[in-house]
Order: C-alpha cells, then sequence, then structure tokens
C-alpha cells in the first residue's frame, strides 16, 4: 500500500455547536454554518471537518448509535491509497479488524474504517475530486 496523501483529518465531536465555535471562533478556521461544518480551504490540508458521533457511527455501523462495546474515536484521519480494497485486506492480513468496508459513501468516496491502537478512526479512503488537477481561474 503506498499512501498518496492525507485525504482529511477532523476531531469526532459530541457537541457540533460547541466544537464549531471554537474551531471557527477561537482558532479562525475557514467553517462554514450548517449541519456539516467543514472546508476544503485550509492549507496544508486537503479537508477538515468536525464529524458528529452520530454521523461516524452511521457511517461505519448503519446506525446513528455508536456501539457501546467498542470504543468512541476522538477524531479521525483518512489516508488515501489508489486500491481501498486492496489496502484493507493488507491490514486484515495484519490482523487488524476493519469497522466497515470497502463500501462507497453517497458521496462518491470509497472507504474502509478501522480504530488506531491510540483511538482515531483512521479512513483508507479513494477520493477522486481530490485526485483531479485544480483549474486555474480564468482570465
Amino acid at each position: 500500500m503506498k499512501v498518496q496523501f492525507v485525504a482529511g483529518f477532523g476531531p469526532i465531536v459530541r457537541d457540533l455547536q460547541e466544537s464549531a465555535r471554537f474551531y471557527r471562533n477561537a482558532l479562525g478556521l475557514p467553517l462554514p454554518e450548517g449541519d456539516y461544518v467543514a472546508t476544503d480551504d485550509l492549507p496544508g490540508v486537503k479537508h477538515f471537518g468536525l464529524w458528529a458521533l452520530e454521523d461516524a457511527a452511521e457511517s461505519c455501523f448503519g446506525k446513528r448509535e455508536w456501539p457501546k462495546e467498542v470504543p468512541v474515536p476522538q477524531g479521525g484521519i483518512e489516508f488515501d491509497v489508489d486500491d481501498v480494497p486492496k489496502a484493507a485486506e493488507e491490514l486484515r492480513a495484519k490482523g487488524y479488524k476493519l469497522l466497515v468496508g470497502p463500501k462507497e459513501e453517497p458521496w462518491g468516496q470509497t472507504v474502509a474504517r478501522l480504530l488506531s491502537p491510540e483511538g482515531l478512526l483512521v479512513g483508507l479512503t479513494f477520493t477522486p475530486w481530490m485526485r483531479e488537477p485544480k483549474k486555474d481561474a480564468p482570465g
């Protein structure tokens, strides 16, 4: 497996509004209002977003409640790879248990997710729109 880049990073939040105020107001990050507080315009990171625990649970387990028997992650990081199924199989072969995937999310990203030893929700992803070259502004 060859990681191409960090496709995304963000804390798993329990109170979206409180966390949004901290990251938006205290740190000055360019985060919009709304149900999905995220930006692709933070230098050095392709994507930074606050992910509600309920949304992470739905993505991993198909329900909006994090299972009591699985440690609650404090953050998530996504590593973009060329072949998610192959990368997921490499991790399984090394003894790691996937929480979900490989699967395609409704927004077109292919993912497999697991918990790291320190409790981060780690995604192996293929994020097509992050691989496309940015177009220059007209003019």
